[in-house]
């Protein structure tokens, strides 16, 4: 007898339907898996048959074929050992089939048959309902993550001896439940930050258009804490985002057991020695850091310490908003929605600019240290800015800063006037406006156009600084409640994009 088991595997962070075909054959004894199956893939046929003949089921005395189709995608992962299993127990007619049709089953097995973790449990959760399947079939652990699908019925079992009753009308197999006791760490409160009154204003106009941002400044003046605070004040996710940005940590494998829907906003700050793969991803096809902040933060503290082959891989994401990989094992698109945030010092020692302690580099060792950072990367840093020391009597006795909740209130609000403007913008914000977009969302008054006509002029500016000056005067227009971009609008964009290089600045 001849069966069809669904299933499915991952290519980035996108599930792709594979069906596993098992037949039986009159020849010596064995399994043979087919289809451009890896190492990992092959080896299930040991798993299965210790699992099969663990939990009391016999093991056909005929030669085993399984073929994985489509035959000409390479198979990754230990996913196909649960259909595998359920395909030899159909074949041999041990358990009925009427449940095949209309069932995905998923899941790793271990030698005694328990039905194990695997990664990507959302996005093939995702595949199962596209498909038209009722329901998946996959790991205790991996049911609350793909329960956040709705329309799907979704039975986490324990082992395989529970898909087997459950196929047989035996057993039934309880919903899943996600865990109680996972709590997130609350966002860090911008009212602990004293004075920093223009950086605190950068910080809430990248929240409220999704905007680059770099910060530079002496050591110690702020620039780590202050982007730590960055996610206190970004608005809540949308439904939408949240099961976008589990789908990429499940599919990386970085969700915790038992774990459902990410709730909060990504906040990456990988350490300067990563390298390329480990930030747009690997050779594999899994997850690097730019797409792990997908709908959040990416920050690089210390900028101007990463490798710059490392920086250079940030420019074509930084525009298009998405990672096109290309590896051996295919090629993939990844999502990188992302703002990205940079803390750099102003020179190797760090004190240039500084008010009260001498810079020791030479001019010639400051422009060597500020040209790590290339011109074209620095030209998509939305917002430019330079952070003093705080003054020693506002430190000590300084009032507390505003709460991030009243800055959160404005930035949601911001936000909510660029969703109902440019709904089908990425994200529903300004940073993700393209062409004429733009100049329809901006619609700069006469006297708005004259100023920022005058700006690129002075300063020699490119065609991407107009576009982003511009972009960043509609935030700040959308932080007014404003219709239109006014001059005090470009002006005030103009300003963080051109910084008084006497300070120091990039």
């Amino acid at each position: 007898m001849s069966c069809a088991v669904q299933t499915g595997t991952l290519l980035g962070v996108e599930g792709v339907p594979v069906t596993a075909e098992v037949t039986l054959v009159r020849r010596l004894p064995g399994m043979v898996i087919v289809g451009l199956a890896d190492s990992a893939v092959q080896e299930s046929r040991e798993r299965v048959r210790s699992a099969l003949q663990h939990v009391g089921f016999e093991f056909p005395r005929k030669r085993v074929v399984i073929n994985l189709a489509p035959a000409n995608l390479r198979k990754i992962g230990t996913t196909f050992d649960l259909p595998i299993a359920v395909g030899v127990l159909a074949a041999t007619e041990q358990v009925p089939s009427d449940t095949l049709a209309d069932t995905v089953f998923v899941g790793e097995l271990s030698l005694q048959g328990e039905v194990r973790r695997v990664r990507g449990a959302l996005p093939l959760a995702l595949l199962a309902r596209e498909s038209g399947a009722r329901r998946i079939v996959l790991s205790i652990d991996d049911a609350a993550e793909a329960a956040a699908v709705p329309g799907l019925t979704v039975l986490g079992a324990r082992d395989l001896e529970e898909v087997a009753g459950w196929m047989d009308g035996t057993r039934t197999i309880a919903p899943p439940a996600p865990r109680t006791d996972l709590r997130e760490s609350p966002p860090l409160d911008l009212a602990e930050v004293r004075g920093q009154h223009r950086v605190r204003r950068a910080l809430e106009v990248a929240a409220a258009g999704g905007h680059n941002l770099l910060m530079v400044g002496a050591p110690g003046c702020g620039k780590t804490m202050l982007s730590a605070r960055l996610p206190g004040i970004l608005p809540s996710l949308s439904a939408e985002e949240a099961v976008d940005i589990t789908r990429v940590y499940s599919a990386a494998g970085l969700l915790e057991r038992g774990q459902g829907l990410i709730r909060h906003r990504p906040f990456r700050a990988p350490h300067h020695s990563i390298s390329a793969s480990g930030m747009v991803g690997s050779a594999r096809l899994t997850p690097g850091e730019l797409s792990l902040a997908h709908h959040g933060v990416l920050f690089l503290d210390e900028i101007a310490e990463f490798r710059r082959d490392v920086l250079e891989q940030l420019r074509g994401p930084l525009e298009d908003r998405k990672i096109r990989l290309v590896r051996a094992a295919g090629t993939v698109e990844l999502p990188a929605a992302i703002s990205l945030v940079a803390a750099s010092n102003p020179c190797k020692c760090g004190y240039a600019g500084h008010p009260t302690r001498a810079c020791r580099c030479t001019e010639a060792q400051v422009n060597r240290y500020r040209s790590r950072l290339s011109g074209p990367l620095m030209d998509r840093m939305d917002l430019h800015v330079w952070v003093q020391p705080v003054d020693t009597s506002a430190l000590v006795e300084g009032p507390r800063g505003e709460p991030s909740a009243a800055v959160r209130s404005r930035v949601e609000a911001a936000r909510a006037r660029q969703r109902a403007r440019s709904p089908d913008a990425g994200g529903g914000c300004n940073a993700a406006l393209t062409g004429d977009a733009i100049r329809e969302a901006a619609r700069p008054t006469a006297a708005a156009k004259r100023a920022l006509e005058a700006v690129l002029e002075c300063h020699g500016l490119s065609a991407r600084a107009w576009a982003r000056i511009l972009k960043v005067a509609r935030t700040l227009a959308d932080l007014d409640g404003a219709d239109r971009v006014g001059e005090d609008h470009v002006l005030e964009a103009s300003s963080y994009r051109v910084p008084d290089r006497a300070e120091g600045g990039p």
